[in-house]
């Protein structure tokens, strides 16, 4: 099983652009797996496909990947056809994870869509981008997408994996059903390894296969301690969004090196070979502290 680290590129607000690509740089001079933008629509954030499309013609060895775009209120043919053209300057370096959104954000009611049969939508929608990012036409009737003859070019010349997000029994399905890999979120190890156990049931079903180490998960990190500025921030930018109460904190990897280590080994035994750490930073001289941690004392004990 290959065990792999990228990394996420924060969830406050984008760095300056020097230091973006200071960060881009040194990720790929240090072999770090990959660098992950979300989609986050009404957020301070970058838009992810824009800027995979950016690291593929900035960078040469570096994987790049969403976590995970929202394909609910997405149109199919218009993100595979970006798919296939960021796959057209970076061959086999993309990594796209696809979900459905949370029915609480506020981008459903900008986007004109509603959150009623998101789920359908996305299933629908993924089954359609891996048809039309393999074959030469397709014909599809769906009930929410309806294509006669349509087909992308270039097409990649090699499948590109599909990787779903989530953890809910929809979500499972999904992955079992359509996926080639499953990206987890803010999750604790003991829930991650239930999830991969129940997708590889649930593949028993669908007769389909996914590879051991295409299961993965998001996991802040953070060399230093507890109650640092970086730490308390993320954790009232979570509660603030409604992804975790006070009661339940979120899942970060924080104290000294061994600590944190011993947190990613933890999920290594629960099934999981991917991970998108993002480094819990307070600005352009921390995040590069953090990431000396994370290739010199994280990697090397965590990557086979």
């Amino acid at each position: 099983m290959s065990v792999r680290i990228g990394i996420g590129t924060g969830l406050g607000r984008p760095l300056a652009v020097e230091d973006y690509w200071r960060l881009v740089q040194f990720c790929e001079a240090h072999d770090i797996d990959s660098i992950w933008h979300s989609d986050q629509l009404l957020r301070p954030s970058l838009e992810p496909v824009v800027m995979l499309a950016a690291l593929a013609a900035m960078t040469k060895t570096l994987r790049f990947g969403m976590n995970a775009v929202v394909v609910s209120y997405r149109d199919p043919l218009i993100l595979a056809k970006e798919c296939a053209t960021i796959d057209y300057l970076a061959p086999g370096r993309l990594l796209p994870v696809f979900g459905v959104g949370d029915a609480a954000d506020p981008a459903w009611k900008a986007t004109g869509r509603g959150t009623r049969g998101r789920g359908e939508r996305a299933n629908e929608a993924i089954a359609l981008i891996r048809r039309l990012l393999s074959e030469q036409a397709v014909s599809f009737h769906g009930q929410h997408f309806q294509y006669d003859n349509v087909a992308i070019e270039p097409r990649p010349g090699r499948p590109i994996p599909i990787w779903i997000g989530g953890q809910s029994e929809a979500a499972i399905r999904r992955t079992a059903a359509l996926g080639d890999g499953w990206l987890g979120g803010l999750t604790a190890p003991k829930i991650a390894g239930t999830v991969v156990a129940r997708i590889k049931a649930a593949l028993k079903d669908t007769g389909r296969r996914i590879e051991a180490d295409h299961y993965g998960v998001v996991i802040p990190f953070r060399v230093g301690g507890t109650d640092d500025q970086p730490i308390l921030s993320f954790q009232q930018a979570m509660i603030a969004r409604g992804r975790v109460s006070p009661e339940e904190p979120p899942m970060i990897a924080v104290g000294d090196k061994a600590t944190v280590v011993n947190v990613f080994r933890q999920y290594i035994d629960a099934g999981i070979s991917k991970f998108v750490a993002i480094p819990l930073s307070g600005d352009a001289q921390d995040l590069q502290r953090q990431m000396l941690h994370l290739v010199q004392d994280i990697c090397p004990e965590v990557e086979d």
